[in-house]
């Protein structure tokens, strides 16, 4: 049994007619009348009663023109569907998000206007750290993920830049730079670091210690953060100092404040990493929002004020 013989019987069972069925499908009437004898011979039985005039159909025939309807409508749905994923307008797409990249302005604004633009693409999230993202990417756990950078991608893994936030202060209330307006790196020589393992986040972590030794001091470092939403409130509760990608201070904890720096301002920039050879439409569709980077500005003043 094919598609073209269920497409048959059904222009017959509804013209109730071999001729008018035949023209409706564009071919001869004795080719027709031989592709329902075949039908019936498959189905053990007629569909149809010839009269004179026309056909109606058998009991045989009444129960399968439902299932006939149903299959081919289930055909074109899903050819519809396959065509929407080829087209990168259906389908699914595993993102990461690494280092509270999920803060910076630019990526929910382009996250939301991809939905907006391609709803029947569903976007998974999942968050993690740049290093296991990446490792992610080379398993098949993601499709795509946003990493802080620089970072060695590994072979067959490439990315765009997305964005390249300043890095703020973070100190706790208290401390003798709260009263500044903008605090030198070189003031907080004597304080300890709460920093994220590099292991899990190189970037930020290289990115840190040369701008102390950039400001003149290698930095104490305290006790590690697991995760870089957890600076905040351990600055809060006294561990430390730190810095952080601008957009983390969206984060309100009691007992903190974010400061922009005084001086050379260390960058933390953002990549959308992916694999080349990922093949699918709709990342590629979402590649191609990616959207136009603006100037980032460092502040004038106590970023929490």
């Amino acid at each position: 049994m094919e598609l073209r013989h269920l497409q048959y019987f059904i222009a017959v069972a509804e013209e109730r007619h071999f001729t008018r069925a035949a023209a409706r499908v564009g071919i001869q009437q004795p080719p027709l009348s031989l592709q329902i004898r075949q039908l019936e011979a498959e189905l053990g039985g007629p569909l149809f009663v010839r009269l004179p005039r026309d056909v109606v159909l058998t009991a045989l025939g009444e129960a399968f023109l439902p299932e006939a309807r149903q299959v081919l409508e289930r055909v074109e749905r899903v050819k519809r569907r396959m065509l929407q994923i080829s087209h990168g307008d259906a389908g699914h797409i595993r993102i990461g998000f690494a280092g509270a990249t999920y803060f910076e302005p630019r990526i929910p604004a382009w996250i939301r206007d991809f939905r907006a633009r391609y709803p029947d693409v569903q976007l998974h999230p999942q968050q993690s750290n740049t290093a296991s993202l990446l490792a992610a990417l080379l398993d098949d756990g993601v499709d795509a993920a946003f990493v802080r950078t620089p970072f060695e991608m590994p072979a067959g893994v490439v990315s765009v830049p997305v964005a390249d936030e300043p890095m703020v202060l973070v100190l706790p209330l208290g401390h003798a730079m709260c009263t500044r307006e903008r605090v030198p790196l070189a003031a907080l020589a004597q304080d300890e670091f709460i920093l994220l393992p590099r292991e899990i986040s190189p970037a930020l972590y290289d990115r840190t210690i040369a701008a102390c030794e950039s400001a003149g001091f290698r930095p104490k470092l305290g006790q590690e953060a697991p995760q870089i939403t957890s600076i905040v409130p351990m600055v809060a509760a006294g561990f430390g100092v730190s810095l952080v990608p601008a957009s983390v201070s969206q984060i309100r904890t009691p007992g903190m404040g974010f400061w922009p720096i005084d001086g050379d301002v260390p960058h933390a920039p953002i990549s959308l990493a992916y694999r080349a050879d990922h093949g699918s439409a709709a990342l590629d569709r979402f590649i191609a929002m990616l959207p136009a980077d603006s100037p980032d500005s460092s502040g004038s003043g106590p970023l929490d004020a």
